[in-house]
């Protein structure tokens, strides 16, 4: 977190994972000192990136408590999301959907009420904006948001355009990576690949959050981060600015 605040990053996703700092089994002390060291740094808390798959098949009540365990992490880091997958499987997309509608009906009120929001991401069984807000439609509730990962709208052949539309009632915020292709999805440094990043940010709303995600954890080819985070902040900035002149434009 002193790295990201050292090259001007607002704020960090945290991983909720137990090789993590923190992650849902981590004591309310150990919490505690994490958020007095983002305070410190002056780095915001984003997102508790769990791993809960609302859209699994099997029994509700152990997704609905891996989601209220990570919401109260995000409560006590105070962070405004948590994020979740779909991870429908192989399952028809109706009973994918059936499941991740009523599991987040029933957790959406429980974060509203911690301060939290769950966002689903475009992610596996349902990439697509449309695919995402298909389920978020249902679900209507405040609670409840998708996080746009605009390289698996990217993978799931979306126009971002058609992606925007989509969840215009429902971003929380856009995560932007680059890679070299289809084939090769080995993160690349912001603006070194082939994904539409210029088209994704112009349709978004100003003053959102924008999150460079850069995973190296699964691809240990991928270039060393540290060496990047300026360079990458520069192209976050010029991507926002591009797209500010572009809405003066019209």
């Amino acid at each position: 977190m002193h790295r990201a605040a050292a090259h001007g990053y607002d704020g960090l996703e945290l991983r909720a994972h137990p090789e993590e700092p923190l992650h849902p089994g981590s004591p309310r002390a150990d919490r505690a000192a994490g958020l007095r060291t983002l305070t410190a740094a002056g780095v915001t808390a984003l997102t508790v990136a769990g791993y809960a798959k609302v859209a699994a098949p099997g029994p509700d009540e152990p997704v609905l408590a891996e989601i209220r365990a990570l919401v109260r992490l995000a409560a006590d880091l105070e962070a405004p999301y948590v994020r979740v997958f779909p991870g429908g499987g192989e399952q028809s997309w109706r009973d994918a959907d059936a499941h991740a509608v009523r599991r987040l009906l029933a957790a959406a009120p429980f974060a509203e009420r911690h301060g939290v929001r769950i966002l689903l991401e475009t992610h596996d069984s349902h990439r697509t904006g449309t695919a995402t807000a298909r389920v978020l439609d249902r679900v209507a509730h405040p609670g409840a948001g998708a996080l746009w990962d605009v390289l698996h709208t990217w993978l799931g052949s979306e126009p971002p355009a058609e992606s925007s539309r989509a969840l215009a009632a429902h971003l929380g915020y856009t995560q932007v990576k680059d890679v070299r292709s289809v084939d090769e999805l080995t993160p690349l440094g912001l603006g070194g690949g082939v994904l539409p990043l210029g088209e994704a940010v112009a349709l978004l709303p100003p003053g959102g959050w924008l999150c460079w995600e850069y995973e190296k954890r699964w691809y240990p080819g991928a270039a060393e981060l540290p060496g990047q985070l300026a360079r990458g902040r520069e192209h976050l900035e010029a991507l926002v600015a591009a797209s500010r002149g572009e809405r003066q434009a019209e």
